[in-house]
């Protein structure tokens, strides 16, 4: 299909406003302006206060803008589908994929069909950030001049990946466009950080006041999440992370509850067979050239069960994910307002969380994990994890599984509950946790315990007298399960070396350290750095088998499955690839793993000879609690972190809610602010500060006061 060039630009798609019209929306703004105000703390962080819930999303989309307006604006250019009007043809695919489920003109009509309530909030949305633009002339968006209320229908889960990340964008290359594409899983065999979250809810039987207390720790790319507060005279009043440009607070808290999501492994997406679609249309996408802005035509198949997105032979494949955009939006508010469990989980029952798993507290003592609650209902004799045969009317959906019906944990005999992304037949400890039977095999996919399972159940099992601090302590605890049951079958095999190989001389030294090693990270330690790179090596060299038989790279080298020359050739590499890059392979893990915020690209720069800070955790593949995805750069030795620990916070529920936090680098994306990198010291060493939830508690912690 041959593009064509535009003569007008992307913008009128969406037409700027007509003088009248803007001079009333003018009015409008500033109504809600007066409606609101915005108290900066000694954090840069904003703590936004408006007359109604309208006001509260106002005021709040505005001083998000104000703090990374480019984040607000990437995430909208992708829900939306149209990154490639600011980045050209190589976006096509991602973007098609966003479309698939994405049409503005049925967005417009879901919002024209929303309630009142929902739609005032939508209004309030586009309104804030429109302010923000008119006020702020200076601030140039790629694409997206003006925001309309539908837009906020388009991202509805402030996840890292939605359920729409399963469609790899090379399968539809190479079913609409040109190029063979690839299929899934043909690029890296082993991921070292996988995406994810750890949460934490302790009971008040097991807490020295008696109060519930919550541990709030998503794993997500740096500053994919604002900090701040929403407060209205309607009952809102919610503190936490607010993926940019969302008008709900994800992960939080309010004065009597809190929520924490972490990726699940549930298995409600699936594929279907089919040996024609049932229907066709039309999307057209915009892309940027050097000439001017041009489209591109697809014609998109669907079946009964979705879009087509690949071929299998002669077979057309099509997905089915949950896409309930209205519904969606009006869980992830509505749980911000939810004062207790009952409330909470009457939220649940629109059944539109699909990507993840919760954990919960609230100040009536009540602590629970709450599965995947978007489960479809199935036949248990097909294998879901694979494509079924779409004409088969054995597949078709029988509704979604009740919340009796999924494997959820509410006030466990242990007193506790967590989950770091791993099964959840151990969210509560031995005897008190789902038991695997008596759940139908989608319900999770994860064949065994994680390292990170492994350690949080070292950390809580057997424990009482929980505090804050030692929550946290617990949270950044040092051990990595994963060396422990690996790094034996390394020493095993060197111990087996023959004393005329060469490589038993070379890594007399390095095996020393590894033996001799507590299995717990440490800036100054040098068998962390060792590990890690050793780990790495190894991992990349047996993923591929460890995956055909079925189990984690962890797992496979656990039960000695790994040659002992892979093993053993992997720790020569790591000490080869230690010495190169810094000298010697005794460097201490904190003068190779650092945090550094140089500027604000959504892809950050990086540069060895500018400040650093040295970052003692790692990450979350070998089991720390407390993550930190760093690697390096063709322009660097040193590894810099991009992912792992983001916005972290504890919470107790008292007579009055507490709490700490702590948030990467810093809440401002202007590296001329003060606030751009003020946290990162904290960060780096698990200091969380104390969170001013209530307005009395500001004073004297006030830098800003205003009206948007």
């Amino acid at each position: 299909m041959r593009s064509t060039l535009l003569l007008v630009s992307s913008a009128l798609c969406f037409a700027a406003p007509a003088p009248a019209q803007q001079r009333g929306n003018l009015a409008r703004w500033q109504r809600h302006a007066q409606n609101v105000t915005i108290i900066r703390d000694d954090w840069g962080i904003a703590h936004v206060y408006g007359k109604t819930d309208a006001d509260a999303v106002f005021g709040m989309e505005y001083a998000q803008a104000e703090d990374d307006f480019n984040r607000i604006e990437t995430n909208y250019l992708n829900s939306l589908g149209r990154m490639a009007e600011a980045e050209g043809d190589a976006a096509l695919y991602t973007d098609l994929r966003q479309r698939l489920y994405i049409d503005p003109a049925s967005l417009r009509a879901e919002y024209r069909a929303s309630p009142l309530w929902l739609r005032k909030l939508m209004d309030a949305f586009a309104d804030g950030l429109n302010y923000f633009l008119y006020k702020h002339p200076e601030v140039k968006p790629r694409v997206i001049a003006h925001f309309e209320p539908w837009m906020a229908l388009s991202f509805t889960e402030g996840s890292i990946g939605g359920d729409i990340e399963r469609i790899n964008p090379r399968d539809l290359q190479a079913l609409y466009g040109s190029g063979p594409g690839t299929r899934n899983g043909d690029a890296d065999e082993f991921e070292l950080d996988p995406s994810g979250s750890n949460g934490i809810a302790i009971a008040p039987r097991l807490a020295a006041n008696r109060h519930a207390l919550l541990w709030i720790n998503p794993h997500t790319s740096f500053y994919f999440r604002s900090e701040l507060q929403m407060v209205s005279e309607e009952g809102l009043n919610a503190y936490g992370a607010v993926t940019w440009g969302q008008f709900f607070i994800y992960q939080g808290f309010n004065a009597t509850a809190g929520w924490m999501h972490t990726s699940s492994g549930v298995d409600n997406i699936d594929e279907f067979l089919d040996t024609r679609p049932s229907r066709s249309r039309t999307i057209t996408l915009l892309f940027k050239t050097d000439s001017g802005m041009a489209r591109k035509p697809f014609t998109v198949l669907y079946t009964r069960h979705g879009p087509v997105i690949r071929k299998d032979g002669d077979r057309f494949v099509s997905i089915s994910l949950m896409k309930s955009h209205v519904n969606a939006l009006t869980q992830s508010y509505s749980r911000t307002k939810s004062r207790d469990m009952a409330a909470f989980r009457k939220i649940m029952e629109l059944h539109t969380n699909s990507s993840n798993n919760t954990l919960f507290a609230d100040a009536s003592g009540n602590i629970a994990y709450f599965h995947s609650n978007y489960i479809p209902r199935r036949d248990t004799s097909f294998d879901w994890t694979k494509p079924v045969d779409g004409s088969n009317p054995a597949t078709t959906y029988r509704g979604v599984l009740s919340f009796d019906e999924t494997p959820n944990v509410v006030n466990p005999a242990s007193g506790w509950v967590y989950n770091s992304n791993n099964w959840p037949w151990s969210a509560a400890g031995e005897g008190s946790s789902p038991r695997r039977e008596s759940f139908p095999r989608y319900v999770e996919t994860g064949g065994e315990e994680t390292a990170r399972g492994f350690h949080a159940l070292r950390v809580l099992g057997g424990k009482a007298g929980w505090t804050m601090s030692s929550l946290t302590a617990a949270a950044f605890d040092s051990y990595l399960p994963a060396f422990e049951r690996i790094i034996p079958p390394l020493i095993a095999a060197y111990d087996q070396l023959p004393a005329t190989d060469s490589l038993k001389a070379k890594l007399a030294e390095p095996i020393a350290a590894l033996r001799g090693w507590d299995y717990r990270w440490n800036a100054e330690s040098v068998s962390t750095a060792l590990a890690v790179f050793w780990g790495e090596r190894v991992g990349r060299r047996v993923s591929r088998d460890a995956r055909a038989a079925g189990i984690s790279i962890m797992q496979y080298i656990a039960a000695s499955r790994a040659a002992p020359a892979e093993l053993l050739a992997s720790l020569g590499d790591a000490v080869d690839a230690l010495s190169a890059d810094f000298g010697t392979w005794k460097t201490p893990w904190g003068e190779i793993n650092r945090f550094q915020r140089i500027n604000d690209d959504i892809a950050p720069h990086f540069d060895d000879t500018q400040s650093s800070i040295p970052v003692p955790f790692t990450a979350s593949v070998w089991g720390s609690l407390a993550a930190f995805g760093a690697r390096a750069y063709p322009n660097t030795k040193k590894w810099y972190g991009t992912s792992g620990n983001s916005f972290v916070a504890v919470v107790e529920f008292g007579d009055s809610v507490r709490a700490q936090a702590i948030t990467a680098g810093g809440e401002s994306g202007d590296p001329r602010s003060p606030h751009f990198n003020d946290e990162a010291e904290r960060y780096a060493s698990g200091r969380l500060r104390d969170v001013y939830f209530y307005r009395s508690q500001l004073v004297g912690h006030t830098e800003r006061e205003y009206h948007p």
